[in-house]
């Protein structure tokens, strides 16, 4: 009798997600029908780029910098880009990936070397300052010309916090003498 009972179970519970299956089934091949715009691609790679070089970096100045006001900058960007990174992940188009660990190595690879204030300079300009200039025209275009709403919003709500890590960058170089 308990096996008829487990096995009834079973059969149900398979009637039961059926739907479920066969919805996620219906959304990834309409998402493989309707793949997404090569804009929207373009953004999702260059956000996702741009938020893994910066926490990235951010971990190499936690070992190679010596000066306090580069670290605590470098830890806001690894916790803020980490979430940003969370929060594009919940905005892309299902079936759509967004790239974990796509750091731009060129970047990674002049800092790594680099130590002390001769890191801080190259850190606070190729990532604080270029990285958030790029960052920034990357959002503002796939706010005026992206086809995804969802990435779109993303977008508009991420570009404040992305334009304030700019200006936070601008008074750390500033501070720092850094070249702008």
């Amino acid at each position: 009798m308990k096996r008829i009972t487990v096995a009834a179970a079973a059969c149900a519970s398979l009637w039961l997600l059926s739907p479920v299956v066969n919805a996620q089934t219906q959304a990834a091949s309409t998402t493989a029908a309707n793949p997404l715009p090569q804009l929207d691609r373009d953004f999702v790679q260059a956000a996702s780029m741009s938020s893994s070089t910066e926490i990235d970096a951010a971990k190499l100045a936690s070992s190679n910098s010596s000066d306090k006001d580069v670290k605590s900058f470098a830890h806001h960007m690894m916790l803020d880009h980490t979430k940003l990174t969370v929060q594009l992940k919940m905005a892309a188009p299902h079936g759509v990936e967004v790239p974990k660990d796509n750091s731009d190595t060129s970047v990674l690879d002049a800092l790594k070397p680099l130590k002390g204030k001769e890191f801080d300079q190259a850190y606070i300009k190729k990532v604080g300052l270029e990285g958030h200039q790029s960052a920034i025209a990357a959002f503002e275009k796939e706010i005026s010309d992206g086809q995804n709403g969802d990435l779109k919003k993303a977008a508009q709500k991420a570009l404040p916090t992305i334009k304030e890590h700019y200006k936070m960058a601008q008074d750390l170089a500033a501070k720092k003498g850094v070249a702008q």
